[in-house]
């Protein structure tokens, strides 16, 4: 299967999870306006934290192994039980911690102990969001993408049924009950779509220590951990420094224009993950890795800088659509948040090739490098521009994070035999 037909098939099921996450954020904006987008922010950053330790971090690592091994059924067999029982470790570890400290997390992130509750619903939630990741890890390993995106489409589709309905009954603690219970819902069709599978095998479902293939995975471990902790850290620590410096409302707005360029880059990171992740783990050839870098930087390229323009001439109906009148200050915003997209994406295309070659040390450095920057980088600008200064901070961050891959990836290259 080639990027196109891949890219289609992930795109339907983007576009069924993009949808879900929209409709989501309308009812809070409808329900609290910015300020409860602001806070949704907030819980989504600390479920998107929970949910990658609950699995270990490793699905990433699994989709290279999968791919690297999909033909080995022995080293498959010794991954999948390693990584089952990996990740449900780690959930079982985050779901006591989570529980523990409910109420400060609470109190801390979403301002009031009343939502103590939601994060204990969280926390117990946590061993089917593993399992979840584990099993969609297992599919993109093996490059379904028609039964992932089936699997993505119907779990979006319960997921918005029960979002309308959390929300009709208890308003924006049902929203966000919702985004915790929707993830669950994934199980009552990933499971079914992956029995059916030509390659399910029930030993898949087995759990083993293997201390080679545990090795592998620890090492993986560390680099989804650092890419896909640190932005959820940074960016709670972004919010209260512009909630304290501007109020809750801004932090809304701001909310807002991310939300919608999360939403649209999602398109273009899913196709990223879904093929090239096990393409380049399973390419060895200088000029094959060399020919798919080319080939995503042509595709991809002008394709996100013509949603960037689009997005940009309907920014005002966009903000409308997807908020309200009350989020009209939020289009001020959007131009350098969508020249940072543009950038952002040449920049992931690029820094797969650390996560398909497992160049651990490299990837967890720059990783805490630049979040560290950004941050930095927020504070200067923002005293320099205002709230304008979060977006001008995220696009030079990503220019520099652009130049760096860049001559990582050269060096990578230049290493290997014509």
């Amino acid at each position: 299967m080639n990027i196109v037909r891949a890219g289609a098939w992930s795109a339907l099921g983007t576009a069924a999870r993009l949808a879900a996450a929209l409709v989501v954020v309308k009812l809070v904006a409808w329900l609290a306006g910015p300020v409860g987008v602001g806070k949704l922010g907030q819980f989504m950053s600390l479920m998107s934290l929970l949910a990658v330790l609950a699995g270990g971090g490793i699905s990433a690592g699994i989709v290279k192994y999968v791919a690297e091994y999909r033909d080995d059924p022995e080293r498959l067999s010794r991954l999948l039980a390693s990584a089952l029982g990996y990740a449900m470790a780690a959930s079982c570890t985050m779901a006591c911690s989570a529980l523990l400290f409910a109420r400060p997390l609470a109190v801390w992130l979403l301002g009031d102990p009343a939502y103590g509750s939601l994060i204990r619903v969280l926390a117990v939630a946590q061993l089917g969001i593993a399992l979840v990741n584990y099993v969609l890890a297992v599919i993109n390993g093996f490059m379904d993408v028609r039964r992932l995106a089936l699997v993505q489409v119907l779990g979006s589709l319960l997921s918005v049924a029960l979002a309308l309905w959390l929300a009709r009954w208890f308003a924006l603690y049902g929203a966000l009950l919702a985004v915790v219970l929707g993830q669950l819902f994934w199980l009552l069709v990933g499971l079914p779509a992956w029995w059916r599978s030509p390659y399910f095998q029930r030993g898949m479902l087995s759990m083993r220590f293997d201390p080679e293939m545990t090795r592998r995975l620890a090492a993986f471990s560390l680099m989804s951990l650092s890419s896909a902790l640190l932005p959820p850290l940074v960016n709670i620590a972004v919010r209260d420094h512009l909630a304290g410096a501007y109020g809750w409302e801004q932090v809304g707005y701001w909310q807002a224009v991310t939300r919608v360029s999360d939403a649209y880059l999602l398109f273009f990171t899913t196709a990223i993950n879904i093929y090239y992740l096990p393409k380049l783990a399973s390419t060895q050839d200088r000029a094959a890795l060399a020919t798919e870098l080319q080939g995503a930087a042509r595709i991809l390229l002008p394709a996100v800088a013509a949603s960037a323009v689009v997005i940009y001439a309907l920014r005002g109906w966009i903000t409308r659509l997807l908020f309200s009148v009350d989020f009209a200050p939020a289009n001020d915003l959007y131009a350098p948040q969508l020249v940072g997209d543009v950038v952002k994406i040449a920049a992931f295309v690029l820094s797969y090739m650390m996560l398909a070659k497992a160049m651990t040390r490299l990837f967890v450095i720059s990783e805490c490098v630049f979040a560290a920057s950004y941050l930095v980088l927020v504070y200067v600008c923002t005293s320099r521009f205002g709230l304008p200064g979060a977006m001008f901070a995220f696009a030079l961050n990503y220019v520099a994070y652009l130049l760096f891959n860049l001559v990582v990836v050269r060096r990578y290259l230049g290493r290997l035999p014509a």
